[in-house]
């Protein structure tokens, strides 16, 4: 059976046939929430959490064991106080003193230093106050070598090595049929945009590219090829929520220059603060909550008629799910990770990896939100799944129109397409990456 899109073309001598053998053609997928430089990094660091590590003994290991960069660093990821309860520099100390170490936390809000990484970053005498408010300090004031949202803080004092490059990245997202991104990094410098437009003009990162944390002032004009402007990211730390009014503020300033903005909501208490800001400084088409891990009931119905839009991650259900349900209590469990209610009231919702801080297959993400099973096998929230084919329009909508009208295989739109082993159905039936035979990016296969 032969199916031809545009059979009014004219076919070009030379052009490249793709037999598909009944395979599906599908648009391209998006990933409307991820961190490209921290998904590259993720090459040079030292897994710390479960399941690669579970225990004391086992992360003392890992660290023994992990190549230093070149400036003679050890850099963890993914951290869990399952594996050790909380770190600071003394129980770090105890786990790995030789060299420095910095571990992050895998929610990515929090790094943890040992002394000899507080040492070479000046942390241990960083007694001002002002230095960084994300630097932890115990009731003397002394630094406890937790830092807190400060990634911006720590790149200034760490060893300039500059952006890492994206070509793994680039591959490793086509070959699951990943054909955009939004990178939601907040505060991006221009060293690390200008990284990610070089590497996306020199074809290392094929994928188109929106990102969230370009600078409101002054205003990004994105060059043909280069990465686009989203949504304003502003970030509500659990650790630190800011004041009403300073979220006013910043909601009304991106709002003057044009820009919707994209705020970082995990918690009740976070999203109860931005719909008083947003109902103090109004919204604009294009306002959106990242992650909404936390939705109470009575405020779906606020969140439909301010017109927001949500971008949430159901994968975390999987990776993480029975951490939830332990830590959580029980009357929270129906609001984690909303996905079909939300739908029901008119919200928009689109899924998407936060990668590396989550599970970056879309597949396993899909899966999730249609089974929303954790890895011990319980169901957090069962009222919230979502069919196989409703996850797909989850990652098939533009990263201009989150939650939107699911883009389709046409004449006239850019083919950014996806190739399947097997129908359609098949995959999903079964949500599988394996399934994924081709990616093509404006028409050319993405190796």
């Amino acid at each position: 059976l032969v199916t031809e899109l545009a059979p009014r073309l004219t076919r070009l001598a030379g052009e490249t046939v793709v037999e598909a053998r009944g395979g599906a053609l599908l648009p391209g997928l998006c990933d409307h929430h991820l961190h490209l430089h921290a998904l590259a990094a993720q090459r040079g660091s030292v897994r710390c959490g479960p399941p690669d590590v579970s225990d004391p003994a086992a992360l003392a290991a890992a660290l023994a064991g992990a190549r230093a960069d070149e400036h003679g660093w050890v850099r963890g990821i993914g951290y869990a106080e399952s594996v050790a309860g909380p770190l600071d520099a003394v129980a770090l100390d105890r786990l790995h003193r030789a060299r420095p170490v910095r571990l992050q936390h895998r929610s990515g809000a929090l790094w943890m230093l040992n002394t000899a990484a507080m040492v070479a970053l000046d942390v241990a005498v960083a007694v001002d106050v002002d230095v960084h408010p994300g630097i932890e300090r115990d009731p003397r004031g002394t630094p406890t070598g937790r830092l807190w949202r400060a990634d911006d803080w720590l790149r200034t004092r760490l060893p300039r090595t500059g952006p890492p490059g994206l070509r793994e990245v680039g591959a490793r997202l086509a070959r699951l049929g990943i054909t955009s991104v939004t990178d939601a990094t907040p505060d991006l410098d221009r060293a690390a945009i200008d990284a990610i437009a070089d590497d996306m003009r020199t074809g290392a990162l094929p994928q188109r590219v929106h990102l969230l944390g370009v600078p409101v002032d002054p205003p990004h004009t994105p060059a043909p090829g280069s990465p686009s402007a989203g949504p304003y990211k502003i970030v509500l730390a659990d650790s630190a929520l800011p004041e009403l009014d300073s979220l006013v503020e910043t909601v009304r300033a991106a709002h003057a220059t044009g820009r919707a903005v994209a705020v970082h909501c995990v918690t009740r208490e976070a999203l109860v603060l931005l719909l008083a800001a947003l109902a103090a400084a109004g919204t604009v088409p294009g306002d959106r909550i990242e992650h909404a891990a936390l939705v109470p009931g009575e405020l779906v119905a606020e969140l439909a008629r301010r017109g927001l839009r949500v971008v949430t991650q159901p994968g975390f259900l999987a990776d993480r799910g029975d951490d939830f349900l332990r830590d959580l209590p029980a009357e929270d469990h129906p609001d984690l990770y909303r996905v079909a209610t939300l739908r029901a009231a008119g919200v928009p919702v689109a899924l998407s990896s936060d990668a590396p801080y989550g599970p970056l297959d879309p597949w396993a993400v899909i899966s999730a939100s249609v089974d929303r099973r954790t890895r011990s096998g319980r169901v957090a929230s069962p009222a919230e799944r979502s069919t196989a084919a409703e996850a797909l329009t989850g990652y098939l909508c533009p990263a201009t129109d989150p939650g939107g009208r699911p883009r389709t295989v046409r004449v006239g739109t850019a083919a950014d397409l996806v190739l399947l082993h097997g129908a359609r159905a098949d995959m999903l039936a079964d949500p599988d990456s394996d399934r994924v035979r081709m990616t093509f990016i404006g028409g050319h296969p993405v190796p």
